[in-house]
């Protein structure tokens, strides 16, 4: 009964380097939906999500490095072409972040911030850290 609960569980077993570049893949997509941009337009408040622009790119970004989590061997770290592709798709969501936030910097809201952080996380949660250091 027990084996057959941890081969439904997508997480058992999973590696602390995937599991937290999943995290972190996942703090950032829902930052993508959060306000990164608020204005005062006469007398109301209007914001506006990462939604919009380029900020779809960061999206699909950290959408490719939560995947990632779950290809290959699960329960070993990223190695070779993976570690490449999760933190580049971390790097891809954060510059695509950075370039949005300096394209319009007046008016940022949090979730830039967050967006920002959790791909800069993502990529060193990835490439940086050894895995030993997760333990």
């Amino acid at each position: 009964m027990e084996q057959s609960n941890q081969q439904s569980n997508p997480f058992a077993n999973l590696h602390k380097q995937k599991l937290y570049a999943l995290i972190a893949a996942v703090v950032g997509v829902i930052a993508c939906f959060l306000p990164w941009w608020s204005f005062g337009l006469a007398g109301f408040g209007v914001s506006v999500s990462g939604m919009h622009d380029l900020g779809i790119l960061a999206f699909l970004g950290f959408v490719a490095a939560g995947i990632l989590s779950f290809l290959g061997d699960k329960t070993k770290p990223f190695d070779g072409q993976f570690k490449m592709l999760a933190a580049g798709a971390f790097a891809l969501a954060a510059l695509i972040t950075l370039i949005q936030f300096l394209r319009v910097s007046t008016g940022s809201s949090f979730g830039i911030w967050i967006s920002l952080i959790a791909g800069v996380a993502g990529a060193v949660i990835v490439y940086v850290l050894k895995p030993e250091q997760l333990k």
